[in-house]
């Protein structure tokens, strides 16, 4: 089993900044693509960053140039640190890996709430 702990949600003014971090244990062979995705009240989830392991970045538009994904590949783990957050940054948000254990299987963090709000 492989099991994604994520941590640094809260609630934070607009142009603030928080970091998220997710890391990930278990009977882990390899990891593949790590990433986040969020999901707002009423709306689809939607990818936000991803990072596979040659270390090329994809953003979404809404989040190019205030947010920034990186990995720590010794400690399974992937941040993402948000900058000039906004309130349509308000999301639960969803660490995932895409690991090789006996087979290559997506995992998906328990989320962890956002809130940018004065």
């Amino acid at each position: 089993q492989v099991q994604l702990v994520e941590s640094g949600g809260g609630l934070v003014q607009p142009g603030g900044s928080l970091r998220l971090s997710c890391e990930a244990s278990g009977s882990i062979f390899r990891i593949n693509s790590m990433g986040w995705y969020r999901q707002a009240p009423g709306k689809q989830r939607e990818l936000v960053a991803n990072m596979p392991t040659d270390g090329s970045t994809r953003y979404a538009d809404s989040v190019k140039g205030r947010f920034t994904i990186s990995r720590d590949n010794a400690k399974n783990t992937v941040y993402l640190q948000m900058n000039s957050l906004r309130p349509e940054d308000t999301a639960v948000y969803y660490c995932y890996a895409y690991v090789l254990t006996s087979r290559w299987s997506n995992y998906w963090g328990q989320g962890t709430q956002v809130t940018v709000s004065s």
